[in-house]
């Protein structure tokens, strides 16, 4: 066997083979385009080059044929924020064999460790956490999209090289031909109808004020948890509407308001993958017909729940409810949906648990992200997972 850096043409459409080659009788599995996982190392298209550095190798058996990749990155705004420089690794494939997959990690433990790295973490993403990010261990079914999808033995290939679990996340489903809990319902119409709050969803003719306020919010929420976290612009937002615009649907994006203030943001898409499962990660003339038509045919019937955010001081205040609750009457005028996948939910963040659990969602996938230490010798410690007790305040 040989390992084999990417650094051309060729090698560039090896790694992608590598995928088609693994899942070639896997039926669910749905190819991601090929344009989408190149983008992420490409210097001029992802901004995390601006602060981190990125590597990917392919691996062949002793006939030349592909049997696994992976990718090694760093993050210098993340990777020293840790008790011990951490570093990262994902996009990984690989044929069911220890010895095979022991190389790749090697290779990648090896490449960090020269740059001064003491930990890895994986599989993620080279970007944010809510694209390919962790390990599948639980719920084989239909992925949504940029949502981890592998086989079941690549748990045992992760566990055996001596990763351990940093922390778990969970995929919740929930089945739109279900009416709104009761209770949930009551509560969510309460915190409608309180003086000074308003609902709407986002629409193209405002899409510059939407882009402002969801800037305001994103920065304000996430910035109470990130660890170093970079502003996000409203340019940024705007370039990411105009790009996903073919598969947007204004009433999946809502925002809160109080006395004309933004004050928390939720975002939903269609499931592009149900259309990506027939176009074999291309994206040329044909695959653009196809995907027109099958867009016409409301082949997409399941959405993804992408993000929601509320700034800190409106937390527990029932926001989160209310936008459900809008949300849920925009899905009732929408027959052809018959689910939504919220995805992910980790084990550090109950509060969010909570929320979806009150809706009457269903954990259905369970993930792993992982992290391995190169000094076997010191303590494992995972991600705190706080203990709270979380109540909407409704008076």
């Amino acid at each position: 066997m040989k390992i084999i850096s990417v650094t051309d043409k060729k090698t560039k459409k090896m790694f992608l083979d590598v995928a088609k080659t693994i899942y070639k009788n896997d039926k669910v599995w749905v190819c991601p385009f090929d344009n989408e996982i190149e983008a992420i190392f490409d210097h001029e298209k992802n901004s995390y080059f601006k602060h981190g550095e990125a590597e990917r190798w392919i691996l062949l058996d002793d006939n030349n044929f592909l049997i696994g990749r992976i990718a090694a990155f760093i993050d210098k705004n993340l990777a020293y924020s840790y008790e011990q420089p951490t570093g990262g690794t994902g996009f990984f494939e690989c044929i069911n064999d220890k010895h095979s997959s022991f190389m790749l990690f090697d290779t990648v433990r090896e490449w960090l460790k020269t740059r001064g790295m003491e930990a890895m973490d994986g599989p993620i993403n080279f970007g944010e956490t809510d694209k390919y990010w962790g390990l599948l261990v639980g719920g084989f079914t239909h992925p949504s999209f940029e949502v981890p999808y592998n086989p079941p033995y690549y748990q045992d290939l992760f566990e055996a090289y001596g990763f351990k679990t940093y922390y778990k996340m969970e995929g919740f489903h929930f089945d739109l031909s279900k009416p709104l809990p009761e209770r949930f319902q009551k509560i969510a119409e309460r915190v409608s109808s309180r003086p000074g709050y308003e609902f709407h969803h986002f629409t193209w003719k405002k899409q510059d004020k939407f882009a402002n306020d969801f800037a305001r919010v994103f920065n304000e929420a996430w910035a109470t948890f990130k660890v170093r976290y970079e502003p996000i612009e409203a340019e940024y937002i705007r370039e990411v509407l105009k790009k996903a615009k073919p598969i947007i649907d204004e009433e999946f994006i809502w925002y809160a308001y109080f006395e004309g203030k933004p004050i928390a943001i939720y975002v939903m898409f269609p499931d592009l993958n149900q259309i990506l499962k027939h176009l074999n990660g291309k994206l040329n003339l044909f695959s653009m017909i196809k995907f027109v038509y099958l867009k016409r045919r409301n082949t997409m019937t399941r959405a993804k729940g992408l993000l929601m955010g509320v700034i800190p001081k409106f937390h527990r205040l029932g926001i989160e409810s209310a936008i459900i609750l809008n949300l849920r009457k925009t899905m009732d005028k929408k027959p052809q949906y018959k689910e939504v996948e919220f995805s992910w939910v980790a084990d550090f963040n109950p509060r969010m648990k909570r929320i979806l659990l009150s809706v009457g969602c269903i954990p259905a996938k369970s993930y792993i992200t992982y992290r391995f230490l190169f000094d076997r010798t010191k303590v494992f410690k995972r991600v705190p997972i706080p203990d709270i007790k979380y109540h909407e305040n409704v008076n």
